[in-house]
């Protein structure tokens, strides 16, 4: 494959300041606020994981993928060159702000913007979660997920599996129809939505190590009137146990745990009729998303 795993998400908004609060006191992660005066939240000891640019609307800004290592993305380049995809060189400044050596930047079918990278910064024992926790899963399976939504499927998964190299996962078709793509032994790490005319990023996912965790995060939610979107419930086909809740940027943030990880060896693609086994109740007064409209 030729992305290993989710590095970092880049999103704009107006309130990117709320998650100095936000994502260490409800989430338990570490908020930092860089000399731009973006926020960068922390789960592990890289760099950063999700960085929340100030801006005028709320909308995804970029997702960067890691590739492993200089001589893999330079491969990347190659293969895009050939295939006649544009693609960008990140500069030293911007490869400073992401905490990566390096990092070439693409745009899907949509317009939205992804990019390949080495080298992300990691300082080991340096994460100060914002509240007790037992921690987040990472490592090599790497941030967690992003769900995007776009104008057209087929489009989208031509791109993630042709030019990226995901492999499918599973398909839901319900109220929501998901497909979803594994690159490393996480379930997904991305998963496409159809919405016309519209892309952008739904949700984000990040995993943690205890049900305790998902359950006092759940608690502050509800003390505090943060709204949530779904409610505690079990999926279907990945089998995390989670609750949904709108961010201060509009997008969702999926709080999870007990997911089943992909056996590259005996995985078979399946499509199911329903999200969930029990529980995840839709209760969003409007929809969840950084959304805008698309260049296709």
């Amino acid at each position: 494959m030729l992305v290993k795993t989710l590095g970092y998400v880049g999103v704009e908004s107006p309130d990117a300041k709320e998650w100095l609060a936000f994502g260490p006191e409800v989430l338990g992660m570490e908020a930092v606020e860089a000399s731009s005066g973006s926020v960068l939240l922390r789960i592990d000891d890289a760099d950063h994981r999700l960085a929340v640019h100030h801006g005028e609307r709320n909308r995804m800004l970029y997702a960067g993928w890691d590739v492993g290592s200089e001589e893999a993305l330079e491969a990347a380049g190659e293969l895009l060159h050939k295939r006649g995809i544009g693609f960008e060189v990140g500069t030293e400044e911007d490869c400073a702000a992401r905490g990566v050596l390096g990092f070439v930047t693409l745009s899907d079918p949509s317009g939205l913007r992804h990019e390949l990278f080495y080298g992300q910064k990691v300082v080991p024992g340096s994460f100060r979660p914002g509240r007790a926790i037992s921690g987040f899963v990472t490592g090599a399976q790497g941030l967690g997920h992003v769900v995007l939504a776009t104008p057209d499927l087929a489009q989208a998964d031509r791109f993630l599996r042709g030019v990226l190299g995901f492999k499918k996962s599973d398909e839901i078709y319900t109220f929501m129809d998901l497909w979803f793509y594994h690159c490393n032994p996480r379930h997904h790490s991305i998963a496409l939505t159809p919405m016309p005319g519209v892309r952008g990023l739904h949700h984000v996912m990040v995993e943690v190590q205890s049900f305790d965790d998902v359950g006092m995060a759940y608690d502050l939610c509800m003390s505090r009137n943060i709204p949530l979107s779904m409610t505690l419930g079990r999926h279907v086909n990945d089998r995390m146990v989670s609750f949904y809740a709108r961010t201060p940027s509009g997008f969702d943030i999926e709080y999870g745990w007990d997911a089943v990880t992909v056996d590259e060896e005996t995985w078979t693609v399946a499509q199911y009729d329903r999200p969930s086994v029990w529980g995840h109740q839709m209760v969003a007064q409007t929809p969840p998303g950084a959304l805008e409209a698309a260049t296709t």
